[in-house]
């Protein structure tokens, strides 16, 4: 069994956590940005009860997806659903990060977009800013609208780059962008990410789907 992490983002439904509780997940994401996934404080604090149901290993850890949030929408969130993890898919600055981080006293994911060609919104080598202030880095599909969530794949070719400046600073790497059942193995042994994240890769009809979520999770931890 392989150690890589599993991520499942844009969870709405208490059913639809409560029937995932026998899984072994180690992030669960709830979306607080401009989303038909999006739910507000109230929501994630009743879906992080759940959490606390989890039957396969331990609790799998809660994170807030945000897009260059505002402190007043960060503290109604954490007041109502105390998240474990906040991951930003925004513009946010090195020193947004590093506030957020402090203020809050959890993790901080960040994520960057790369498109299908390879190219990313911003330059790699803006990265190093963020050295001490993130605790993860997240590669995603560019969307120009959301910024990632795209469901699409962008070029896995240009991870080995990144992994580089990962491994460089101790920062573990996850990929997310059009990932299913039928892809994530591949990546898996080609790349060895830390973690990966899915989300309508595991959705029948904009609805996450239970048989595609065990599949996906199975085959990730079977790679």
């Amino acid at each position: 069994m392989n150690k890589t992490g599993v991520k499942i983002c844009g969870l709405q439904s208490v059913e639809v956590l409560k029937s995932m509780v026998n899984l072994p997940v180690d992030y669960i994401g709830f979306v607080f940005a401009d989303s038909k996934r999006r739910i507000d404080g109230v929501q994630a604090g009743k879906l992080l009860r759940v959490l606390d149901e989890w039957t396969s290993g331990s609790r799998p850890r809660s994170v807030g997806v945000f897009v260059n949030p505002g402190d007043a929408l960060l503290n109604d969130v954490m007041e109502k659903a105390p998240l474990d993890v906040i991951q930003l898919h925004g513009q946010e600055s090195p020193q947004r990060c590093r506030e957020i981080r402090e203020h809050f006293g959890i993790q901080v994911f960040k994520a960057w977009s790369v498109d299908s060609q390879g190219q990313t919104e911003r330059s790699a080598d803006e990265l190093d800013a963020y050295v001490g202030t993130i605790d993860a880095l997240l590669l995603d599909t560019y969307d120009p609208l959301y910024g990632g969530g795209s469901g699409k794949t962008f070029a896995w070719d240009r991870i080995p780059a990144y992994q580089a400046w990962t491994h460089q600073y101790g920062i573990p790497l996850f990929v997310a962008g059009g990932l299913t059942a039928d892809n994530a193995e591949k990546l898996v042994h080609e790349y060895h990410p830390h973690g990966l994240d899915v989300s309508s890769g595991v959705e029948t009809n904009g609805v996450k789907d239970i048989a595609k979520i065990t599949a996906f999770v199975e085959r990730v931890k079977q790679a």
